[in-house]
């Protein structure tokens, strides 16, 4: 088995997709009055990134498999930055769709190839501790990347943002380039695409997942998408939206935290799952009922932070156990995984961007957890 890679860089690397968008987010405003579009079109910035994400994610996998994952982390990486500093001195709005969505494409290399390099160096109990530790990640990168790109858009504008986005891409780069070692293992050949396609649309277990991945991440990216809007509409609210990144950020921390002492504890990954589930419909209830009774008031905010809860708890341990069935072909079948729940993400988000409500769109996921947690777990072997 080759070496595995530093911890360090891996938290950074699977963090970056989240924490690109956290810090993009704030400056959502500030695009739709620069490019005179209205705040749904702007917010398609954030969905449509998700539909090319989703093939980035299989391009990425498929290349991890015949390159190396290694030569596959180092291009993805140079492309992103690529469409950063397109996005930068993008001249109108079509322009601006056409670089997210290089961008994205690019971006989808940290997720893809970072699980599929941890998955080549751990297994069983152990995956799972680790995919722990990057739920703490997970759970800071919300604040820090809030909190910064309202910073950024208030100091230097959407440009500003940009700019930042492309230099962390290109420091991303050069310490993958200096310290990411080759994971693949030496007998990994590059598993058929097709037949390994119509094995995963025929596995219950794995649309079980996808539709969970989506569903959290829906809730979750619901509130990026539709919050800064929400925010203007406030009168004098006590804290900026950037500023609330904090408060999403401690409600991730702690059910990270809790996911590792019940993992010591001996709690099972599908039990976990189970209790996130439990955490997201608390957490959507809570922000419509609160939304409907202080409709002026910030007090819905922690039902958000419960959601941020249940999603530090159950998505750790859904990519955890996932692919289980599939170790024979990890990289190809993460990207198709991944496929699956970001176009699922997508086409969420495109639907929460035009209804604008906050309260129905996280209703609607907890609905989809709720129902998808009654599927079969049973997985169908590969062909």
């Amino acid at each position: 088995m080759s070496r595995r890679p530093p911890l360090l860089l891996a938290v950074l690397l699977l963090s970056f997709p989240q924490f690109v968008e956290t810090i993009y987010s704030p400056a959502l405003p500030l695009i739709a009055t620069h490019y005179r579009v209205t705040p749904a079109e702007a917010g398609q910035t954030l969905s449509l990134w998700f539909a090319a994400f989703a093939f980035g994610v299989v391009a990425w996998g498929r290349l991890s498999d015949s390159w190396g994952r290694r030569p596959a982390l180092l291009a993805g990486l140079a492309l992103y930055a690529v469409g950063a500093a397109w996005a930068m001195v993008a001249s109108d709005f079509p322009q601006l769709l056409l670089a997210r969505l290089l961008s994205a494409f690019g971006a989808a290399v940290g997720s893809i190839v970072t699980q599929t390099a941890l998955r080549d160096s751990h297994a069983g109990p152990e995956l799972g501790r680790v995919f722990a530790v990057l739920g703490l990640a997970l759970a800071i990168s919300p604040a820090v990347g809030l909190f910064t790109g309202q910073w950024l858009a208030t100091q230097a504008g959407h440009r500003g943002v940009f700019a930042a986005l492309g230099l962390l891409a290109v420091l991303l780069l050069g310490s993958s380039l200096w310290r990411w070692p080759e994971t693949r293992p030496e007998t990994v050949s590059v598993a058929p695409f097709w037949p390994t396609f119509r094995a995963m649309l025929r596995d219950a277990s794995i649309w079980r997942s996808a539709l969970l991945i989506a569903a959290f991440n829906a809730a979750i990216f619901s509130w990026y998408q539709l919050g800064p809007f929400r925010f203007e509409a406030l009168e004098n609210p006590w804290l900026s939206f950037g500023q609330s990144g904090f408060l999403l950020a401690a409600g991730a921390l702690a059910g990270a935290l809790m996911n590792r002492a019940l993992l010591r504890r001996g709690w099972t990954a599908e039990a976990l799952i189970s209790l996130g589930i439990r955490l997201l419909v608390a957490g959507a209830a809570l922000v419509i009922l609160l939304a409907v009774l202080l409709p002026r008031s910030l007090a819905f905010l922690g039902g958000v932070a419960l959601i941020s809860s249940a999603y530090a708890i159950a998505i750790p341990n859904v990519l955890a156990i996932a692919l289980r069935a599939y170790a024979d072909r990890f990289g190809t079948a993460g990207a198709l995984l991944s496929l699956l729940y970001y176009n699922l993400l997508g086409a969420g988000l495109v639907l929460a961007g035009y209804g604008q409500r906050l309260d129905l769109a996280l209703a609607v996921c907890a609905l989809l957890a709720v129902l998808v947690r009654a599927l079969p777990t049973t997985r169908r072997e590969t062909e």
